[in-house]
């Protein structure tokens, strides 16, 4: 896939979605004095996104103790799926005319060193669902902790046009 032209965005982002049997949720709503996303020039900020589905965190703890690797990295893909939907409620996803920067945040237990792999997960789903729009740089970074307990947050900041 090219990048789009002035004008155009990742409108087969939504044919992609339907073809791996994915839905874009409703946008999370926000745990504090924050919005799920912003909008700033030709770019939107997402805020950090937790692994929920319909409203309910899908799995707490640390990643290499209560969480293994494999379901970090499922969980990961849901935040990215969050993302979007939080995306798409402020602009379209069709709109998307690069994922610029992704950053993955990892709740990990003493000792565990695969955050890259965990946030792979998200990094794959933006690639599965935008194509070449959604090769990004990226940050994964271990933490001690992560809000309500969760094992992997990420945030996203996207160009439109």
């Amino acid at each position: 896939m090219t990048t789009p032209v002035a004008g155009e965005g990742s409108a087969d982002a939504y044919e992609r979605l339907a073809e791996l049997g994915l839905t874009l949720p409703d946008v999370v709503p926000p745990l504090a004095a924050y919005v799920p996303a912003v909008q700033s020039g030709n770019y939107v900020y997402v805020s950090g996104q937790l692994p929920m589905v319909e409203g309910k965190l899908q799995l707490t703890g640390k990643v290499g103790a209560e969480v293994t690797p494999e379901q970090a990295t499922d969980l990961a893909r849901i935040c990215a799926l969050n993302a979007l939907g939080a995306v798409e409620s402020l602009v379209g996803i069709g709109r998307i005319a690069k994922i610029v920067k992704v950053t993955g945040f990892v709740a990990s237990a003493p000792g565990f060193t695969g955050q890259p792999a965990v946030i792979n997960g998200a990094s794959n789903l933006l690639g599965d669902v935008l194509g070449e729009l959604g090769r990004h740089a990226r940050s994964a970074v271990g933490v001690a902790e992560l809000p309500l307990g969760a094992p992997v947050e990420v945030e996203i900041i996207a160009e439109i046009v």
